[in-house]
């Protein structure tokens, strides 16, 4: 008996019944839940990724936009020049290279003005929304009553007379598009949708043939006074200028790891019309570019790390849709997952960080699998570093929507727009409570001096450390235990095996 356990145990590559012994089972956690003691390269990169570099990107891009009408926005001469600028520095570093062109709908907003009894109400054009004519329409204004569905049934319109009028709608429970189809169904000539939170409202009809009636987003505070005010003459002025155009996306990638089970990390590099967009999104493109550079075109790494910088964002995540949709589904399928950087260095700073597990319960529900590994490894990283987060919804806004989509695991951090922060979130953040995240969101005042740095460099470093800790292992992500509770495993088979050995043993006795 002795002999067969001593031959069973060599088989099994063990010293003796005694050596076999189980390991403590680690948190099923990220790589880097760990931090800041992740891998070397992890670490090592965290160090070479320095604001001071993020800033010189963010400085170049400030001038490419002072050089062309102050932005940089896709079809322009700002963004080509942006272009060149990331593609030819990653060139240098000797990663692999592709501008991809793609075509899109180009829109400029023209005029935006709302008056009511004349007094000036400050309103967003909506993307995709129909102009008015020139000059634009007055009409009285008609108020949808709220409820839990605000403007979201037909039914919503039949008691309100608003044939031949501008409706006023609040924000909530379905998409602004079938608002206004649903008013312009009832006979409204346009469409403002109020905001259900505070801030002012900035949105989208979805692509451009959903707009059936020129349509705008006002504050929550002004829709409310509006409100109060059904039959009062408004004007509505909302215009933009709308042509096809081609735009570009940046993909560079390492020359080393597995090409299988790429780590791919992206940032919008456009600005909106109106300004150089050096938050959004200079920040989530600079850091990005700063990563690749520093982490070298031929790392030492498991996964092949690809990088990209998305064109035409602003005006519906084309670019990204494009990128991921000409993939075949081979090809989806060596994309291990998504990270997405899009304003990272906002002036009144939250730290958020996408809730791929929804267990905020807010909006969009979880990512695919492996979104809720990438949201820990980054709760974990800034918490090593005494930073508290909070999570932010999938809401659809920015590129990792076509990846999700197609079942891609994504993840990543966000420091607010035109949101607005909280006493709380300024008790354990800084700022100013009661304040947009970005005050110059989608303005022309997005330029170096809209940057906290502060947050900047702490979400460089984050970024730093989990791409590079992907870069060597993904396995979490892939629904693959860590190598530990691997470890844990064989060793139970083989005490299991051992057992069975001496039972049969016996039993032949």
């Amino acid at each position: 008996m002795a002999a067969a356990r001593r031959m069973l145990m060599a088989v099994l590559g063990v010293a003796s019944c005694a050596a076999v012994t189980l390991p403590v089972a680690p948190a099923l956690a990220a790589p880097a839940a760990a931090a800041p003691d992740g891998p070397a390269l992890a670490r090592q990169l965290v160090r070479k990724v320095t604001v001071a570099g993020v800033n010189r990107h963010l400085i170049a891009l400030q001038r490419i936009a002072d050089r062309n009408d102050g932005r940089r926005a896709s079809a322009t001469p700002g963004h080509e020049q942006s272009v060149d600028y990331v593609a030819g520095k990653l060139r240098s570093a000797g990663f692999d290279v592709t501008v991809q062109e793609f075509p899109f709908t180009f829109t400029e907003t023209i005029a935006e003005r709302l008056t009511v009894d004349g007094t000036d109400v400050k309103i967003n054009l909506m993307r995709h929304s129909p102009s008015t004519p020139e000059g634009g329409l007055t009409a009285p204004l008609a108020v949808i009553p709220v409820d839990d569905t605000p403007g979201c049934e037909a039914g919503d319109f039949a008691g309100t007379d608003v044939r031949g009028k501008i409706v006023l709608i609040k924000r909530g429970a379905c998409a602004f598009a079938k608002k206004q189809q649903l008013a312009a169904d009832a006979g409204a000539v346009a469409a403002v949708i109020y905001n259900n939170e505070d801030g002012e409202l900035h949105g989208t009809l979805g692509d451009p043939s959903a707009g059936r009636i020129p349509t705008g987003g006002i504050s929550k505070v002004d829709g409310e006074a509006l409100s109060q005010r059904a039959g009062a003459s408004a004007t509505l002025d909302l215009r933009e200028l709308s042509e096809e155009r081609t735009s570009k996306n940046v993909i560079a990638e390492t020359r080393t790891g597995r090409k299988n089970n790429v780590v791919m990390a992206g940032a919008h590099l456009d600005s909106v019309t109106e300004g150089p967009g050096i938050n959004d999104n200079g920040t989530g493109s600079a850091v990005l570019l700063e990563t690749a550079l520093k982490m070298g075109s031929s790392p030492r790494v498991n996964n092949a790390l690809r990088f990209a910088w998305w064109g035409a964002e602003e005006y519906g995540l084309v670019g990204s849709t494009h990128y991921v949709r000409n993939l075949n589904f081979e090809q989806q399928l060596d994309i291990a997952l998504y990270l997405n950087f899009d304003m990272v260095g906002s002036p009144n700073a939250g730290y958020f960080v996408y809730d791929g597990d929804d267990s905020d319960q807010v909006g969009a529900g979880p990512g695919p699998y492996g979104s809720a590994q990438i949201e820990k490894a980054f709760v974990d990283y800034l918490a090593s570093r005494g930073i508290e987060t909070e999570g932010t919804d999938f809401s659809g806004r920015s590129d990792y929507g076509e990846f999700i989509a197609q079942g891609i695991p994504a993840g990543g951090l966000f420091t607010g727009a035109e949101g607005i922060k909280t006493e709380a979130q300024a008790a354990k953040w800084g700022g100013k409570a009661g304040e947009a995240y970005d005050p110059c969101y989608h303005q022309k005042c997005d330029n170096l001096g809209n940057v906290d740095r502060v947050a900047l460099d702490r979400n460089a470093d984050a970024i730093a450390f989990v791409a590079a800790s992907y870069a060597m292992d993904t396995e979490d992500v892939n629904g693959v235990p860590p190598r530990a509770r691997r470890a844990e495993t064989r060793a139970l088979q083989q005490r299991a095996m051992l057992a069975r050995a001496e039972e049969q043993h016996g039993e032949a006795a």
